[in-house]
């Protein structure tokens, strides 16, 4: 049997898909023990709760919102870049530096920092299309 070797940038797609959780966890996070009836987390109706949020905590909601928007064209970038026979060295590096591009993103987001997160975001996107013509010939 042959097992295939789970490069750097495949690792990057299951850290990225993980990071919208991780904002929902930082949304909720500390209304769990608070009871619905008193403004705490309502697992019975989460989407409405998350959407009368405010400050940090929707922030956070619309990280993991955006995060999820992001997973697709990373996604396909690599896997693409993986068909082509790109670079792996180069493939690997970009894709790191897109995941921690996307935590500072998130952190930038809670934080309120709108025109530094805006700046991540460019920067974040245009990796995404650099590992996408990594392979290209």
């Amino acid at each position: 049997m042959t097992f295939a070797r789970f490069t750097v940038a495949y690792w990057c797609i299951l850290a990225a898909a993980v990071l919208p959780v991780v904002c929902a966890g930082i949304a909720k996070s500390g209304m769990f023990s608070v009871s619905p009836k008193k403004g705490g987390y309502d697992n019975n109706n989460p989407r409405a709760w998350l959407a009368r949020q405010t400050d940090w905590r929707a922030r956070a909601n619309a990280a993991q919102n955006n995060t999820f928007e992001a997973l697709p064209f990373f996604f396909a970038a690599v896997i693409i870049a993986h068909q082509l026979h790109a670079q792996q060295t180069a493939v690997d590096i970009l894709a790191f530096l897109f995941v921690v591009l996307r935590i500072a993103y998130v952190v930038m987001y809670v934080a309120d920092m709108a025109k530094t997160r805006s700046a991540i975001w460019v920067t974040a996107m245009a990796i995404n299309v650099a590992i996408l013509f990594t392979g290209f010939r």
